[in-house]
């Protein structure tokens, strides 16, 4: 196992392989979230603990994270973020959300699919259409199409942040 290189990730990480029975659950556990891998993956599942988060490797490539209990796919499982619902921020937006920031509804400019408050969404930008950010809604679509301010997704996971950095480092690394 080559050591992990990544900046501003804690260096207490423990890496282990998931047994079958755990895996299929993991992966069951995903098809139940409504997010499929496409192809059916036999390989090797392993988990990487990086302080307060977990993420989940499938042939070594993360898929999934883990905080304070919730799962929630990665920005670089692009192929499991298609089947999420989505809110497309402008470009005044993207910024502050790659920084951390809510999701506020003057910086929504469209809803894409249905969605209930505390459901995962994902937020993408208005010129390219990327993913920059997943959250939890705070409210329903229907309701966000009405609001003129306030937080309307909570923040989880964005570019640049440390979930990411670790990711990305672990992709690379195979």
């Amino acid at each position: 196992m080559a050591p992990f290189k990544c900046v501003g990730v804690s260096k207490s990480l423990r890496r282990y392989a998931l047994r079958k029975r755990e895996a299929r659950a993991l992966l069951r556990e995903l098809a139940d979230m409504g997010l499929e891998l496409g192809t059916s993956h036999r390989g090797r599942v392993e988990v990487v603990e990086a302080g307060k988060f977990k993420l989940f490797l499938v042939d070594g490539r993360p898929i999934l994270a883990e905080r304070d209990g919730h799962r929630f796919p990665l920005l670089m499982a692009q192929e499991l973020l298609e089947g999420l619902p989505c809110v497309v921020v402008d470009m005044g937006a993207v910024p502050h959300i790659c920084n951390g920031a809510d999701v506020m509804a003057p910086g929504v400019v469209e809803v894409r699919g249905s969605f209930g408050p505390s459901s995962l969404v994902v937020v993408r930008d208005e010129r390219h259409g990327k993913a920059i950010a997943i959250g939890t809604a705070l409210v329903s679509s229907e309701e966000i199409k009405q609001m003129e301010k306030g937080k309307v997704v909570a923040n989880m996971h964005y570019v640049g942040d440390r979930i990411w950095r670790l990711a990305r480092s672990l992709w690379h690394e195979t």
